[in-house]
């Protein structure tokens, strides 16, 4: 046990390449996830916000349901789409970064487009018939409003982050956990437990509970600085 923690440490203190490159490309396909998602998701859900058409309940529930869409089903569905007889097989993703980034793109977008359907929906009850009064669309008021919460939203799209970095099911679908390159943390972390390399296991895992509680922290202060600011 000593042995191991000893070594895990140690890997951490030097910088291990190993542990660096894996934790680099699970950041770059979060984030690269987490921006598409962003720009999709917090004007779909301020519009659902906004606007009132028939069907909207129904798009919210749509919406709120997505939300809990198992990573694992996303990822077999876009594997039967990427893969060589599938319609998108052409486009040689399968098994590259770029289909972890789809996968995780559309399991952050409901998560994105739900949570800032609320925080909108929650500032247009106070500013929503002002906004009207100026002869406003509703994208144009979804836009005032986005500017309005961009606090509240920040947080929710720290909380779409949190979830890519620690999802596990999707990206082992589409990206097969390839060495050296589709390999995240939260692959590699399951694979080298199995193998009994515990230290490398152990050392992404306490590089991902890092990036998860400065994500938190994050989180935290921004909600409280929101708090101040419309309190």
């Amino acid at each position: 046990m000593f042995q191991t923690l000893e070594e895990t440490f140690r890997r951490l203190a030097a910088l291990d390449p190993e542990v660096v490159a894996i934790a680099g490309l699970s950041l770059r396909v979060s984030l690269s996830a987490v921006g598409l998602g962003t720009l999709v998701g917090v004007p779909l859900g301020a519009l659902v916000a906004v606007s009132a058409f028939p069907g909207r309940r129904l798009v919210t529930g749509c919406l709120n349901a997505a939300m809990g869409l198992p990573p694992v089903v996303i990822g077999l569905v876009l594997y039967l789409l990427l893969s060589r007889s599938g319609p998108l097989g052409g486009l040689g993703l399968l098994f590259t970064p770029g289909a972890m980034i789809a996968a995780q793109t559309v399991l952050v977008v409901p998560l994105i487009a739900a949570l800032a359907r609320q925080i909108v929906a929650d500032a247009e009850e106070h500013l929503g018939e002002q906004l009207r009064s100026l002869g406003l669309g509703p994208a144009r008021r979804a836009a005032i409003l986005i500017y309005d919460t961009r606090f509240s939203l920040v947080t929710a799209i720290l909380a779409a982050f949190g979830r890519a970095i620690s999802e596990i099911g999707a990206v082992l679908v589409v990206g097969g956990n390839i060495d050296g390159h589709t390999r995240t943390m939260t692959t590699a972390i399951s694979l080298e437990t199995q193998k009994g390399d515990l230290p490398l296991a152990l050392a992404l895992g306490l590089v991902l509970i890092a990036i998860v509680l400065v994500v938190s922290a994050t989180a935290t202060l921004l909600r409280s600085h929101a708090m101040r600011a419309y309190g």
